[in-house]
């Protein structure tokens, strides 16, 4: 998901709509009217939509997120909620998120459960271009994060698995079912003991918005805090080491735990411990992460095919086992 994501089209309609463009216009300073909505492209749990707003003064842009399908209208005043939450926590420090406007996780208001923020500038960065340059720049911004000093009443919930041995799809036609087998049993095991910190638990590429290019490049913006949590670094860091070997193969997923220590963050000393996190985080997107690969097709990268993907995975697995 992205609030400073890619503008598919002119979106402007009447269906399921009405009521959240009039919760959005009476929260908006008086004679400002929302003149342009677009939608915006990368999500996968949410419709994203940037709203132009036009009045006396300057022109701004909001982004308006709204749960829509079935599963996550569920559960989406937990969800919303705890972002809204998160987004006010992070106004007063150094961490690039956007600034609340206002929510209505019940759909009180709304059509649908709605969150409403700032536009942050920026754009995903998914290609292969300066992919060293862009993983030195992540765990930075991780190690920030990790590094926030929230106090006990303001701290997230506990972090939850997004997956068990119990849960755990596996490829179907693999040619190293072996591999799969051994990495169940993997997370057949308690999870080790670690050194809780601020996650963001859903931190990769497709959450982070970059502006420049070479030396130039920055990080503007780290979006998605609805599953943001308490737990260990090494959780963030597994999450995003899949997300990169997806993205580009085992050996940028690899590498990420290297530089997030050379940033100065700090993982378990014990390698069955970091073997443990990456583990569970990659039976997580099993058996073909079509979940995430989706949007970033969406995006231009076309090559993500499920069989691509499945392959990445049994290599990363391979080599974990094999180090």
């Amino acid at each position: 998901m992205t609030e400073g994501g890619v503008v598919a089209e002119a979106d402007i309609d009447h269906v399921h709509w009405c009521n959240t463009r009039a919760w959005v216009e009476r929260s908006l300073p008086p004679g400002d009217r929302i003149g342009a909505v677009a939608r915006l492209r990368g999500g996968w749990t949410s419709q994203m939509r940037r709203l132009d707003v036009e009045g006396e003064g300057e022109p701004y842009s909001l982004v308006l997120r709204s749960f829509v399908k079935p599963f996550f209208v569920k559960h989406a005043w937990g969800l919303l909620t705890r972002e809204a939450e998160i987004l006010r926590l992070l106004a007063d420090t150094g961490v690039p998120a956007a600034r609340l406007h206002g929510v209505d996780a019940a759909a009180e208001h709304c059509d649908y459960p709605s969150l409403l923020m700032s536009l942050l500038p920026g754009n995903l960065r998914l290609d292969a271009a300066d992919v060293e340059r862009k993983t030195e720049l992540f765990v930075r911004q991780l190690v920030a994060i990790h590094g926030l000093l929230v106090p006990q009443e303001a701290r997230p919930r506990t972090y939850q698995a997004w997956t068990s041995p119990e849960r755990v799809r596996l490829p179907e036609n693999s040619k190293q079912p072996d591999v799969w087998e051994r990495a169940v049993e993997v997370i057949r095991r308690p999870p080790p003991a670690y050194r809780p910190c601020f996650l963001h638990r859903d931190f990769h590429p497709g959450n982070v918005l970059f502006t420049g290019e070479g030396a130039d490049l920055a990080i503007t913006g780290v979006v998605d805090w609805v599953e943001t949590s308490w737990g260990p670094a090494d959780l963030d860091v597994a999450h995003c080491s899949t997300a990169l070997v997806l993205l580009h193969g085992v050996e940028a997923g690899l590498r990420l735990a290297d530089h997030y220590i050379a940033a100065g963050g700090m993982l378990s000393d014990d390698p069955a411990d970091h073997l443990h996190w990456r583990v569970l985080d990659a039976l997580a997107s099993a058996p073909d992460a079509e979940k995430v690969a989706g949007p970033w097709r969406e995006l231009g990268r076309e090559d993500l095919a499920p069989a691509v993907l499945e392959r990445r995975l049994e290599d990363y697995l391979q080599v974990l086992f094999s180090q």
